[in-house]
């Protein structure tokens, strides 16, 4: 059984009805329900189709929250071999929200730079659900210098709320070490790749993502702040972050027509969740295939994220 969110109920009431039935005729205690059961696996297909046909940027915002939905070492580990971690930012100490190392990726050398937000009560706390401190972002810049320095390819794999907000960050340099990581980034002479696998949020998020092709997944979200946090400063209401959602313009597609991203990758209906090997694969299709069409030998990388970045918002 998944975890069903508000707006999924009418397939959580046919699906529950499909596993009761399954269980009668596991039991003996009911015959000749195959019919039955295809008749209502059918309508639960319908209807999951139909909600995921007409989603409201919310609703999107709840799925790119999905507690299953694969997060940052599910693709790792379904992207990539010979992963090996670094750990530390070589000044004060090791921060779990961000996961960072050298890996192959078919075959070719790439580093590595994502945001776990752990699939567990235990994991969640371990890696502080996806907010990096700033020795996560000092790690980033680590693993970018030694990226720049070998000439190896880059990808970020971004999923945070966003930074930490805590007191303790704050004191150690927060907001400098997310402007040192975002300029990292844009000054890199190596290619590199962005996706959003779920949440991008505000400066945490940018301080990897700024890349020379940015995508995201179909149902993510990728916003300055959090549709909550708007409500509260636009309407002092928190409660209003479905007004919020719908006005930032948080959606993929939204994103793209505004062209600060770079392509789109398709979800399985109902979510990530729902298949996350089918959706993890199409993300390395779709980075394989970014990667190809940058591998001409004569573009200035530096020169092509000034420009894309430069150019968001320009109206001439």
């Amino acid at each position: 059984m998944y975890n069903y969110l508000d707006f999924e109920k009418p397939v959580a009431d046919l699906e529950g009805q499909i596993l009761e039935l399954k269980k009668l005729a596991e039991s003996g205690e009911a015959v000749d329900v195959a019919d039955e059961i295809a008749r209502l696996e059918k309508r639960s297909k319908d209807a999951l189709i139909e909600i995921y046909r007409s989603l409201t940027p919310w609703q999107k915002a709840q799925v790119a929250r999905h507690p299953d939905r694969p997060h940052c070492l599910d693709y790792v580990r379904g992207l990539f071999t010979d992963f090996t971690p670094l750990a530390g930012d070589r000044a004060y100490g090791e921060d779990n929200a961000v996961i960072a190392g050298f890996a192959r990726f078919n075959g070719e050398s790439v580093a590595v730079i994502g945001q776990e937000k752990g699939n567990d009560t235990q994991s969640r706390l371990k890696h502080n659900f996806g907010m990096a401190r700033p020795e996560g972002y000092r790690k980033a810049v680590r693993v970018m210098d030694l990226a720049d320095r070998f000439g190896i390819p880059l990808i970020s794999i971004v999923d945070t709320t966003g930074a930490y907000p805590g007191i303790g960050a704050e004191e150690r340099g927060q907001a400098e070490a997310i402007a040192q990581s975002t300029s990292r980034c844009l000054g890199l002479k190596v290619p590199n790749i962005a996706v959003v696998i779920g949440e991008g949020g505000s400066g945490g998020a940018i301080a990897i993502a700024t890349a020379n092709q940015v995508y995201m997944l179909e149902h993510a979200i990728y916003s300055v702040i959090s549709p909550e946090g708007a409500a509260s400063i636009l309407w002092r209401d928190s409660a209003r972050a479905k007004d919020a959602a719908t006005n930032m313009k948080i959606t993929a597609q939204d994103l793209m027509g505004l062209k600060v991203i770079d392509g789109i990758i398709p979800e399985p209906i109902g979510g990530a969740h729902r298949a996350p090997e089918k959706v993890i694969a199409a993300a390395g299709d779709q980075i394989e295939k970014g990667f190809a069409e940058m591998a001409d030998g004569k573009m200035d990388y530096r020169e092509h994220r000034r420009e894309k970045f430069l150019a968001i918002g320009r109206t001439l």
